[in-house]
């Protein structure tokens, strides 16, 4: 039997490590994500003191530059024989000073292109190696903080505030798994979101102001439960908040707005570059 492969993005604190650090002790082989080398090399120690039989890679990248987000495609692309599952975790929060709008290196806002469009890009760049290795799963990080998207202002140049902006990158994030899973059923990869836990005692809770609580630990278990709970193998196209199917905001639902936000996806994360391409 394979010892599954899982790709764990924002892997170097919180909720990320937490997920590390339990798929660790089931075996296989883990790709930590993170844009902090420093960190890297600090969880992979962890990893290692508690399952020293577990491989563990690691690649450094901001997804907050989709230069980056394609070049760390290519690289496992290059690297890598197979991928179980993808866990898009990497999260920009609603920041410490909310008023204050920040862009990505291509200009988009902050929050919509680590949230959306880095997980988005990363899905569909690393789509052939998933396939391959169906069953494989993908699992977005989403949160019950969810506003409607205004197709007027995409980018949040009105009005802006980062817990606005977060909620509404965190929809597009939902809005994107319903559209894959519909586009990748019967192809053995699955496409999930989760609300993992509510108000974690995470670095990007504490910096906005908010008050955690609970441990970090209460989102790992959904989390890693969608990875790989034998009853979840064909579970596609869902919402949950925790363990439970649940329904996320109206305007996931709203077909006429998935499409909208699809075809400015792809267009803004379309590679500009000579990309590798898997045989």
């Amino acid at each position: 039997m394979n010892r599954p492969t899982t790709l764990v993005t924002g892997a170097t604190q919180g909720l990320g490590r937490g997920v590390a650090l339990d798929l660790a002790r089931r075996g296989g082989t883990l790709l930590l994500h993170g844009r902090d080398a420093r960190r890297l090399d600090a969880v992979v120690a962890e990893v290692r003191d508690v399952a020293p039989d577990t491989t563990v890679r690691t690649v450094l990248a901001d997804l907050s530059d989709l230069d980056q987000v394609h070049a760390m495609v290519a690289h496992i692309l290059q690297t890598e024989t197979r991928l179980d599952a993808l866990v898009n975790n990497a999260v920009a929060g609603g920041g410490s000073e909310p008023l204050r709008r920040e862009l990505s290196a291509q200009g988009h806002e902050l929050r919509f292109a680590v949230n959306h469009l880095a997980p988005y890009a990363l899905v569909r760049g690393l789509l052939p190696l998933l396939m391959s290795s169906a069953p494989a799963r993908v699992v977005n990080v989403a949160s019950m903080g969810q506003e409607a998207i205004d197709f007027d202002d995409v980018m949040l140049e009105r009005g802006y505030e980062g817990l606005r902006a977060y909620c509404r990158s965190k929809l597009a994030l939902i809005m994107a798994t319903f559209d894959l899973a519909d586009e990748l059923a019967g192809t053995g990869v699955t496409v999930n979101a989760l609300h993992p836990a509510h108000l974690m005692d995470t670095e990007g809770v504490r910096a906005y102001g908010l008050v955690p609580v609970v441990g970090v630990e209460e989102g790992v278990r959904p989390t890693v439960r969608l990875l790989t709970d034998p009853e979840q193998t064909d579970v596609t196209g869902r919402y949950f908040d925790r363990f439970t199917d649940s329904r996320a905001h109206e305007q996931a639902y709203d077909t006429d707005a998935r499409a909208r936000l699809m075809e400015l996806t792809r267009a803004l994360t379309a590679p500009t570059g000579p990309q590798f391409t898997r045989s």
